[in-house]
């Protein structure tokens, strides 16, 4: 059985930073690529990050480039997003997925998310 755990989140002021974790279990995490998706409170889904199955590649959403960073650790079959300069706007429900690996690629497992609330 797919297991994607979250945790890391919580309450941190603007401009400080927090590191989110995803635990992976029942398959090969080196397999499948993975990303990260959050929805504020009131709105959307909004994807924020991917990285390829191997590490070497990653994409981020405009609103966080340059501030967040994600990263893998396959020895522990851990998905990571560090979140420097955090601003209101990032408050949200963060979400750690993993992609299929068939074309094109879609959110295949979700894991319960993970709070994560900005403010002073």
């Amino acid at each position: 059985e797919v297991q994607l755990v979250e945790s890391g989140g919580g309450l941190v002021q603007p401009g400080g930073s927090l590191r989110l974790s995803c635990a992976a279990s029942g398959y090969v995490f080196s397999n499948n690529g993975m990303s990260w998706v959050r929805q504020a409170p009131g709105k959307g889904l909004e994807w924020v990050s991917v990285i390829s199955s191997g590490g070497d590649v990653t994409y981020y959403a405009d609103s966080v480039k340059g501030r967040f960073t994600i990263s893998r650790d396959s020895a522990q079959n851990t998905l990571f997003l560090q979140m420097n300069s955090l601003k209101p706007e990032d408050t949200a429900v963060y979400y750690c997925i993993r992609m299929s690996t068939s074309w094109p690629r879609s959110f295949e497992y979700w894991g319960q998310g993970t709070q994560v609330t900005v403010s002073s």
